[in-house]
């Protein structure tokens, strides 16, 4: 049965990450005879997205931290097009749970979850104590919102140092100074705590507190349409789709991904799997989503945080490995860079997957703020082995191959502190080559 030629699919995925996930929905759209909508500023007008769509609609000239979060904006672009599918990726509107609730009132159906879903594990403070309810471990940590620096204060001296201090929502912003780019702030000691609370109360942050947990594995678990990749529907029926084990990380954003992990004994991948299914049925959750934990040295895992969205690696399957192709030199302390791609031929055959939204004369632009504008192409790979998918990694990528060399991570010794820990031991291998 075909698909009725009146459906449109408005894209609001622009920008450079976001760019590789739109060809790929477009792409697909277009085999099931669906025409789509691309939105873009004037930055990114050249960018394949935006060549792949039947229309598309230029919204301005802000750079697109800004721009693509005016929901008016967006909206006119999708009406005026006559579009009544939005699929919203993974950044800017995707888990914006009043974007959701205009998309209705206009008739134009959101590809996502509710929003009462959204709101809920957008608000961090209560998306941790709906975790904690439903039984799911929770970092120690503050019951709610702190609002003042004595019970801030009083807190820390329960749990200890260090301490992670994070906004209300998914991130601060504008974020103190001291903070990562997610908007976490991490205070080792009690002098460190009081600077950053008072850099946080500068721009006006209610915050909560957590323990931070040193050299944690982060571990996703996928809802079929979502770290442990989670799906659910609308009879109530919660499955996941496995693990990633995205530890090996550079300021918190994730590098380098592997699936299964196979360093996870198989009572704790069934207890975490469960927590994942019971975090997801807890708020009646229907779309596909993302489980983040956090794994502890002594085997304790803790929720991190639920993605209400699509999530950028949702290819992994079997034993993969997954590398994101920045526009960063790795051995300056990941500055970003820019330029013109004057060479590009993506790698391909049996097994290989990369999604990309470059092109050979594509210019990646200085003008560059948030990691995900970085974000070049996903490189994944597939093998019957551990050994063999590790084996296959192209060594054009040097920086993965590196990683791919040092001994602690062929042995599965990997943590979110793993880059730092081996900065002389990567550098190394590099000046042996």
């Amino acid at each position: 049965m075909g698909v009725p030629s009146v459906l449109h699919v408005l894209m609001t995925k622009f920008w450079w990450l976001t760019g590789e996930i739109a060809v790929c929905v477009i792409r697909t759209a277009h085999e099931m005879g669906i025409p789509c909508v691309a939105v873009y500023s004037t930055i990114d007008k050249d960018a394949l997205h935006v060549e792949l769509a039947d229309e598309s609609v230029c919204i301005g000239e802000a750079p697109s931290s800004q721009l693509f979060l005016v929901i008016p904006y967006v909206l006119s672009a999708g009406i005026s097009c006559k579009c009544t599918i939005l699929h919203p990726g993974y950044v800017f509107l995707a888990e914006n749970a009043t974007f959701v609730e205009m998309c209705r009132e206009h008739g134009i159906n959101f590809i996502g979850p509710n929003p009462d879903s959204i709101l809920v594990m957008g608000d961090k403070s209560t998306a941790r104590d709906t975790m904690k309810n439903s039984c799911v471990p929770t970092v120690p940590g503050s019951d709610g919102l702190l609002k003042s620096t004595k019970e801030r204060v009083r807190l820390v001296d329960e749990i200890g140092n260090p301490v992670m201090i994070k906004g209300k929502f998914q991130s601060m912003s504008p974020k103190p100074a001291g903070c990562g780019e997610r908007g976490m702030c991490l205070a080792r000691g009690p002098g460190e705590f009081i600077k950053l609370l008072h850099a946080a109360a500068t721009f006006g942050n209610v915050v909560y507190l957590e323990k931070y947990i040193q050299n944690p594995k982060h571990i996703e678990f996928q809802l079929p349409h979502g770290a442990l990749q989670v799906l659910a529907d609308k009879f109530g029926n919660v499955v996941h789709f496995g693990e990633h084990d995205c530890s090996i990380q550079r300021r918190n954003q994730k590098l380098l991904e592997e699936a299964p992990f196979l360093a996870l004994a198989p009572e704790l991948h069934k207890a975490m799997g469960d927590a994942a299914v019971a975090a997801a049925a807890s708020i009646v959750y229907i779309a596909v989503g993302i489980i983040e934990f956090l794994l502890d040295e002594r085997g304790s895992f803790y929720f991190m945080e639920m993605n209400t969205r699509i999530q950028e690696d949702i290819v992994l399957r079997g034993h993969s490995i997954e590398c994101r192709i920045n526009a960063e030199d790795a051995f300056k302390g990941f500055r970003p860079g820019a330029g013109r791609i004057t060479a590009y031929l993506p790698s391909g055959g049996p097994f290989v997957r990369m999604d990309s939204h470059v092109y050979p004369d594509y210019v990646v632009p200085s003008a560059m703020i948030h990691h995900w504008e970085r974000f070049l192409s996903l490189l994944i790979l597939w093998a019957p082995t551990r050994d063999r998918a590790i084996e296959r990694v192209p060594t054009t990528i040097v920086y993965h191959k590196l990683i791919l060399d040092v001994e602690n991570f062929e042995n599965g010794k990997v943590d979110t502190a793993f880059i730092p820990k081996h900065k002389h031991e990567l550098a190394a291998i590099r000046n042996s080559n």
